[in-house]
C-alpha cells in the first residue's frame, strides 16, 4: 500500500486488529521511507442482487429502502431499533446466502412480512395492507387470520 504522506510503495504493517465483531480489520502501517505512521481498514464488498421491479425495471438493492420499510411499518410502535437493524442484517445475509444476482420485488416484500410478523403484528399489518393493496375489510381479516 502507498504511503500516504510520501506516496512511496515500501510501508509495512505494524499492527493488526479485528474491530466490528470481526467484520473489519484495522491495520497500522509504517512507511520505510518517511516514517509516518497512518490507519487503513479493510472488510469484505459483498455484492447484493439487482431487484427485478413489478413492471420489469431492474434496480440496485438498497439497504437504505429496506430500512426505510421496516420503519415506516413500525413507525410508533414499541419496538427497538436493534431489532429492526437485526431484522435488516437478517434479510441481507438471506440475500448474501442464496447468491443470486437478481431477486423478485415480490420475494423481497415477503421477506420483510416475515421479519415483521415476528416483529410486532400491527405492523406486519400495515405493511401487508399496502403490499398487497388491501382494498376491503374482507383482505384485512385474511391477513389477520394468517397471524395465528
Amino acid at each position: 500500500m502507498k504511503c500516504l504522506f510520501c506516496k512511496d510503495d515500501d510501508t509495512q504493517v505494524v499492527d493488526s486488529r479485528v474491530i466490528d465483531e470481526g467484520r473489519k480489520i484495522r491495520r497500522r502501517r509504517e512507511c520505510k521511507v518517511c516514517q509516518k505512521r497512518f490507519t487503513t481498514y479493510e472488510h469484505a464488498e459483498l455484492t447484493l442482487p439487482h431487484v427485478i421491479k413489478q413492471d420489469g425495471k431492474r434496480e440496485e438493492f438498497s439497504q437504505e429502502k429496506l430500512l426505510h420499510s421496516l420503519t415506516r411499518a413500525l413507525h410508533k410502535r414499541p419496538v427497538p431499533v436493534e431489532y429492526i437493524d437485526k431484522s435488516v442484517e437478517d434479510i441481507l445475509s438471506k440475500l448474501l446466502a442464496k447468491g443470486e444476482r437478481e431477486i423478485n420485488s415480490r420475494d423481497l416484500g415477503e421477506s420483510v412480512m416475515h421479519e415483521l410478523k415476528k416483529l410486532d403484528k400491527v405492523a406486519y399489518i400495515r405493511f401487508a395492507s399496502v403490499y398487497r393493496s388491501f382494498s376491503d375489510v374482507e383482505d384485512f381479516s385474511e391477513a389477520i387470520k394468517d397471524l395465528n
